[in-house]
């Protein structure tokens, strides 16, 4: 531990007394510093202990001692270093009452003590209390070496906790916590996975400190990883600012845990690598193939039903593949994340924890436009191909609809109708039956009513005059009058059937005018 005033004023060579301030001998010294100024405070930097002569000073004027002592002490000086027997025979009451009331710790100095011998001898404890922390620190450095060489991460957490006599969590990249020393600590990180995402907006390497009085811990943030966004992050939880060797253990701790990070960002490169080349071979129809390259990394995936998902937009870049990615590894999932220029194919285990992470996904406030993504049904190595053009299917309606995503699953199941909301459709539709809407709007007939009736009866004419309240000469005269208006033939089953779509995608109400 760095020199205090009490280990200064029990060290036999100095012979120093304590005159005034007993119960504050415990404060750090950080230097001592010689000044006969009237005001040495512009000079100060705070934890100093200040030693002076007297020479300048009114040493026996109370005023003056106040304002003196005053200014020292809010100015952080630590302590007063008197020489008696210089320019006083003894300590001037003034200075020594004014130290008492403000409460600052006065050291009587001998003459035969010469200043040299205490700022040597503070010196020489700061140096030694350094030497014992970079001590500290390199054991520290070798002990959480060799717990990351033989227990990973996890066995680093543990050692590290230790060493600061606090707790330790790692994140991924999502910002889930993934692991903690002690066990109980994970809930505690859990609570800062806000601030962990903060973080992971900053250029690495970074950190903060969060907590406060409010808290009961003290907590350092530290981004891992070299590259620009970082891919984890540590937090290390304590009672108190960090001491010198805690701060190189910690320091030790974020280099060897960048370290393996980098050294997952290679692997996981060329794992990417041989993903890639799977894909591929399934997407060619060679499924055998697709397996023999896949192995054990991605065998298992290969071996059940699986969906493959297939998104475009901004956050397709990062936020995704790290979304899904983590989601898996949490779970013990394999996935097959692969970059397609401005698209992102994915297979993942069908029901697995990707898949519904990607379905609870909330947009980011950075996907503009909307990130789509479009999912497969259930599917197999044989059948990739199949899914692919599903997930393309219903990637295509996602993007129409406005929506983050849609299953293929939901196209078939449902009705054709939802698609003609397209604005194309409705262009269409208005464009074909506009000529019918002017008619109508002279008052001269309702033929889009009665062909609206004509068309849902199946060209019957009797149900359809009924429904409309109309002879059915009446209504064969309407339908005639439609032909001709838009010189198409109702016979022809095409035209009834372009017709009859541009009716539903305008309904009743949605008359242009």
């Amino acid at each position: 531990m760095p020199p205090t005033l009490a280990s200064l004023a029990h060290h036999s060579a100095l012979r120093l007394t304590v005159r005034a301030g007993q119960d504050k001998l415990d404060v750090p010294v950080r230097w001592a510093h010689v000044s006969e100024l009237t005001d040495p405070v512009p000079y100060m930097e705070g934890g100093e202990l200040l030693l002076t002569t007297a020479l300048t000073l009114d040493a026996e004027n109370p005023q003056a001692m106040t304002r003196y002592v005053r200014r020292l002490v809010d100015a952080g000086v630590v302590g007063l270093g008197f020489a008696v027997g210089v320019n006083y025979d003894d300590l001037p009451a003034a200075l020594l009452d004014a130290a008492e009331s403000e409460g600052l710790p006065l050291l009587e100095v001998p003459r035969r003590t010469p200043f040299l011998a205490i700022t040597k001898a503070v010196s020489a404890a700061i140096a030694a209390d350094q030497y014992r922390a970079v001590t500290a620190g390199f054991a520290a450095q070798r002990e959480l070496t060799r717990q990351a060489l033989s227990d990973g991460p996890e066995g680093l957490l543990t050692a590290l906790a230790a060493q600061l006599d606090g707790w330790a969590a790692l994140y991924d990249a999502s910002g889930a916590v993934v692991a903690a020393a002690p066990e109980w600590a994970a809930r505690r990180a859990a609570r800062l996975t806000a601030d962990v995402e903060k973080l992971r907006d900053r250029p690495p390497p970074a950190s903060v400190v969060v907590g406060g009085p409010d808290h009961d811990d003290r907590v350092e943030l530290h981004s891992l990883g070299t590259g620009r966004r970082p891919r984890s992050a540590l937090a290390v939880g304590t009672a108190g600012a960090l001491g010198t060797a805690e701060r190189y253990a910690l320091h030790s701790a974020v280099a060897l845990l960048t370290l393996t990070t980098e050294r997952s960002r290679s692997l996981h490169a060329a794992e990417q690598r041989i993903g890639t080349a799977v894909l591929r071979m399934l997407l060619a129809g060679e499924p055998e193939h697709a397996r023999t390259v896949a192995g054990d990394l991605y065998g298992s995936l290969l071996d059940a039903p699986f969906r493959l998902l297939l998104a475009e937009g901004p956050a397709t870049n990062d936020t995704l593949p790290e979304l899904l990615e983590s989601a898996a590894a949490r779970a013990g999932e394999s996935i097959l994340v692969v970059p397609d220029g401005d698209r992102l194919v994915v297979l993942a285990a069908d029901g697995g924890a990707a898949t519904a992470a990607c379905a609870d996904r909330e947009p980011g406030p950075d996907d503009d436009p909307l990130t789509a993504i479009g999912v497969s049904a259930p599917a197999g190595p044989i059948t990739v191909p199949t899914a692919y053009k599903q997930a393309e299917q219903a990637l295509s309606v996602a993007r129409r609809r406005g929506r983050p995503l849609v299953e293929h699953d939901q196209l078939a199941a449902g009705s054709v109708l939802p698609l003609l909301a397209d604005d194309a459709v409705r262009a269409f539709a208005d464009g074909l039956l506009r000529p019918l809407h002017d008619h109508d709007a002279t008052g001269r007939g309702d033929l889009v009513a009665s062909l609206r009736a004509w068309l849902s009866h199946h060209g019957q004419w009797d149900a359809a005059a009924a429904d409309l309240g109309v002879h059915r000469h009446t209504l064969r005269y309407r339908m005639r009058r439609v032909e001709e208006i838009l010189t198409r033939s109702l016979d022809d089953p095409d035209v009834r059937m372009e017709l009859w779509l541009a009716l539903k995608a305008t309904p009743p109400d949605d008359h242009p005018r």
